[in-house]
């Protein structure tokens, strides 16, 4: 017989269930994914893409240790979420942006919306996306500088010879459909041809990153479907006059920052739904703010605003759309739902 009494047992709180994923093997996973778009953005605007990239990386390392180092808490720059934050935050910014700027918007990245609400898994709102909207907000034209299409940018010095203000989501936003069509056809959208921020050029590479992602189960397709068809629906009912539905709805699905923010940004576990019901109202909340940004707003771009907005409801969302607590009474249920 067994002597129960003096077994070494450890108790600890639940889940008790054990598996190798760890915190810095899913960001692994979201940096693998993130490599195609990164060697396409090289591709296309040289390497000052790798330069702005590498430089926000270690300025949102830097500003993690630092804040963790001055306030004597253990240091989590080991679980390279980070590093992750670093390169979304690159992504979303124009390949020409000087280095000193990215770095102030590391520091609102990492320190205001991410270390002083707790660390990773605290924050409410998408780190890199704050950063991106107080950069845009601070310096306009900085941010809405765009660079040539396979212009191999100069890593340092000053590249205003090798700019151009006419972004595909610019131009349709200024109405001149027929230029649009002209400059900019659809397999250049899909590849990557384009101008723009600098991990959003290509829809292709971002696709490939998101499938690399669903397969690992890192994430699940329900948020970025159910925001990506949203935004093609609208599009297809609601396009105007000088351009085929389709066509319209492809340059809106391909251009801009919907499949970066869609697959990397809206399926952040800290700021969206854990329930499948809540990621798909989540995604169909996220794509009808895009839409209605880029067809009614001054600016001509609507992602970055409509997933802050979406993350200020995934309280709600959580709290409202929970699954049903097994073989509770229905009135038990409702009293858990309400509280």
């Amino acid at each position: 017989m067994t002597d129960y009494k003096n077994l070494k047992l450890i108790a600890s709180s639940s889940p008790h269930i054990r598996s190798n994923e760890s915190t810095r093997t899913i960001m692994m996973d979201v940096i693998i994914a993130m490599i195609p778009a990164l060697i396409m953005s090289v591709f296309v605007f040289g390497f000052r893409a790798l330069a702005l990239t590498l430089v926000s990386v270690a300025a949102c390392v830097f500003w993690e240790w630092g804040y963790r180092k001055l306030l004597k808490k253990p240091q989590s720059i080991g679980d390279l979420s980070a590093v992750v934050t670093g390169m979304l935050l690159a992504f979303v910014c124009p390949p020409t942006l000087p280095y000193w700027m990215i770095i102030i918007g590391a520091f609102f990245a990492i320190v205001v919306v991410k270390q002083l609400f707790g660390g990773i898994g605290c924050n409410f709102m998408n780190p890199a996306l704050v950063g991106r909207a107080v950069l845009l907000a601070s310096y306009a034209t900085a941010m809405t500088t765009w660079a040539v299409p396979m212009s191999k940018l100069s890593i340092f010095g000053s590249n205003a010879d090798a700019v151009t203000s006419s972004t595909p989501l610019a131009i349709m936003k200024g109405g001149d459909l027929a230029s649009l069509t002209s400059n900019y056809s659809v397999v250049d959208m899909f590849l990557g041809r384009i101008g723009g921020s600098l991990g959003e050029v290509s829809a292709l590479m971002l696709l490939l990153g998101g499938v690399y992602l669903v397969i690992r189960k890192v994430i699940s397709w329900h948020t970025p479907v159910a925001f990506i068809a949203t935004v093609a629906v609208l599009c297809l009912i609601s396009a105007p006059a000088g351009i085929s539905a389709v066509d319209y709805m492809l340059y809106n699905v391909f251009g801009g920052g919907l499949m970066l923010g869609a697959i990397f940004m809206a399926t952040d576990y800290a700021t969206s739904p854990v329930t499948k019901p809540g990621q798909i109202i989540f995604g169909i909340g996220c794509g009808l703010l895009t839409c209605f940004i880029r067809r009614f707003g001054s600016y001509p771009e609507g992602v970055c605003y409509s997933i802050l907005i979406m993350n200020c409801t995934t309280w709600l969302l959580d709290k409202y759309i929970r699954p049903s607590i097994y073989g509770a009474p229905k009135k038990e249920k409702k009293e858990a739902a309400a509280k």
